[in-house]
């Protein structure tokens, strides 16, 4: 702990800080405005209720959550600019095991939504053979990443133009189609939408809880911020390009998710929102433009695979970190003499990930990804609280804690239970490895 920077790694085994301002937001929101926006809504619905705006306000609190991690995360990361994120932050400013803690919940549950999200582009691309497809997109994504951050970011930039294109269409067509009914954004328990009505599971969902819920279920799609900040090591100038890309890539983020979600529920309504499994097709249907629906397909595709290209990037840096202190194997830690990629992490991620692609079927990973997610970043925030800092930081550290805490406890119970026993494996192989080193 304290106020003393962290310790350097090597010079020749340090990455080559290459991304500016504009390509960090770019990397950032490639992670945000990917699968997300496609997958999250649904669930969301299912759990917040079916008035509208039940799901806009789950919306509005996981931006609220998300906004104040993102200050704590850009503030640590201007500080810490090495790779690895939260795990360096909570072994530098909380102790060994909280750091060990944050990174062994992001590696192992953002390499279950990595399987999720290439499985989730096999299921939009060519459903009969999603498997096949989803070890081809992790094969060449990781060739990608292994080619160096700065191609990884050539390619984040032309996904997240061409999902940002494919969403402005929904919108439009959608506010502008006669099926657009903005009393579906009210808060009573009306309007199904077009298919139909009918009692909404005779109370099952809705109320405090289910609005919670329904926030840490959204709050799956904003974690992508993170990506920045673990990125740190690859960053030029750190202290200034960090806290202006995450707030930048964070609001851009929720703005077009509040302009989709109002979209998809004046077309819709929540009731019909959340029955959908792909409701973004659903809406472009419902609002009379079928022959959209193929490029919506192909743009949840490609916002899948901006999604899992920035998430190979993240948990390679952070499996590069934690192998650096010898919690993973030190051959993670090489770095490419030429490209000055973490090429060994990098590789190992992309196999575990291509046989987890082929072997299982992952894409209901959004629960207990939100859950690892959220330990995270409450991690981070009260790191964030040890800095020196005024009282607007402060608070702003003890609200993304608070909500962190809040919204990780309001997950359905099987993604809580399942995370918190990845959580307690870990922490059980750390004291072991503890106990092995100090001869105990």
């Amino acid at each position: 702990m304290g106020d003393a920077p962290a310790q350097k790694p090597p010079h020749d085994a340090e990455l080559k800080r290459t991304l500016g301002v504009f390509d960090a937001v770019v990397v950032g929101l490639g992670a945000m405005v990917g699968a997300g926006i496609f997958a999250a809504l649904a669930p969301a619905a299912r759990a917040a209720g079916p008035a509208g705006g039940a799901l806009l306000t789950a919306l509005g609190l996981a931006g609220i959550v998300a906004y104040c991690n993102a200050r704590s995360s850009a503030r640590l990361a201007a500080r810490y600019p090495s790779s690895g994120g939260t795990y360096v932050y909570g072994r530098e400013r909380l102790g060994p095991f909280w750091g060990y803690l944050a990174g062994w919940g992001f590696v192992v549950g953002k390499t279950a939504s990595c399987a999720a999200m290439a499985l989730t582009v096999g299921a939009y691309l060519w459903p009969g053979q999603r498997h096949v497809v989803a070890v081809a997109a992790v094969v060449a994504l990781t060739a990608a990443s292994y080619g160096g951050v700065r191609k990884s970011a050539g390619i984040a930039r032309v996904i997240v133009a061409t999902v940002l294109v494919v969403l402005a269409g929904v919108v439009a067509v959608c506010l502008a189609s006669g099926a657009a009914d903005p009393a579906r954004l009210g808060a009573g328990p009306a309007a199904d939408g077009p298919w139909g009505g009918g009692q909404w599971g005779g109370g099952q969902w809705g109320g405090v809880a289910g609005l919670l819920q329904g926030a840490g279920l959204l709050f799956f799609a904003f974690a992508g911020y993170a990506r920045i900040a673990t990125l740190g090591e690859e960053v030029r100038d750190p202290e200034r390009t960090i806290p202006r890309a995450v707030p930048i890539a964070l609001g851009i983020a929720l703005l077009v998710y509040a302009a989709v979600a109002v979209a998809v529920l004046s077309v819709l309504g929540g009731a019909a929102l959340a029955r959908s499994t792909a409701p973004l097709v659903d809406a472009v249907r419902a609002a009379g433009w079928s022959g959209l629906a193929p490029v919506v397909r192909v743009g949840a595709a490609l916002a899948a695979l901006g999604s899992l290209l920035a998430l190979v990037l993240g948990v390679s840096r952070t499996s590069l970190a934690m192998a650096r202190d010898g919690h993973l194997p030190r051959v993670l830690a090489a770095v490419h003499p030429r490209r000055r990629v973490p090429h060994h992490a990098e590789l190992a991620v992309g196999t575990v990930v291509a046989v987890l692609a082929a072997t299982t079927d992952l894409r209901g990973a959004i629960g207990f990804s939100s859950f690892g997610v959220l330990v995270y970043y409450a991690i981070a925030n009260a790191s964030a609280w040890t800095l020196d800092s005024g009282v607007k930081d402060r608070a702003g550290a003890a609200v993304g804690l608070a909500g962190c805490v809040l919204l990780a406890c309001a997950l359905p119970v099987a993604s809580a239970v399942a995370g918190a026993a990845v959580l307690g494996a870990g922490a059980v192989g750390y004291a072991a490895r503890r106990r092995r080193r100090h001869g105990i």
